[in-house]
């Protein structure tokens, strides 16, 4: 995958996808085998690790959207970009500020997230 920000748009996309399968199926895509995701409440290891992290957060926050909060910034192989969780345009109950280092074969390598927003209780 060439394009930085249609990366970053399947990868965001992955986090909305509520069927496994197809879920699996995009972080394939976007995500290389070995990929670390760290944010401030999880620390995961590999596809799967974040595939079982992304169904939890969907299993808290049903029927709430990941979107982008404005442009993707990169440059070299990084990305920086902030991210809204909420209902279809509507305010965010979340918003986070994800890095994400891309590797040689185009996949992302390694997320690093931060917190900007979080409901009580998180």
């Amino acid at each position: 995958m060439s394009d930085i920000n249609e990366l970053v748009q399947r990868y965001l996309a992955a986090w909305n996808e509520t069927d496994a399968a197809a879920r699996q199926a995009v972080l394939a895509e976007v995500l290389a085998d070995d990929a670390v995701y760290t944010d401030p409440l999880v620390s995961v290891r590999g596809r799967d690790g974040l595939d079982a992290t992304i169904a939890a957060v969907q299993g808290r926050f049903g029927g709430l959207v990941f979107s982008l909060g404005g442009a993707v910034d990169a440059h070299h192989d990084i990305a920086r970009f902030t991210w809204h969780l909420g209902p279809e345009g509507a305010e965010p109950v979340a918003v986070g500020f994800d890095v994400v280092v891309i590797g040689d074969d185009g996949r992302i390598g390694q997320v690093l997230g931060f917190l900007d927003k979080v409901p009580a209780g998180v």
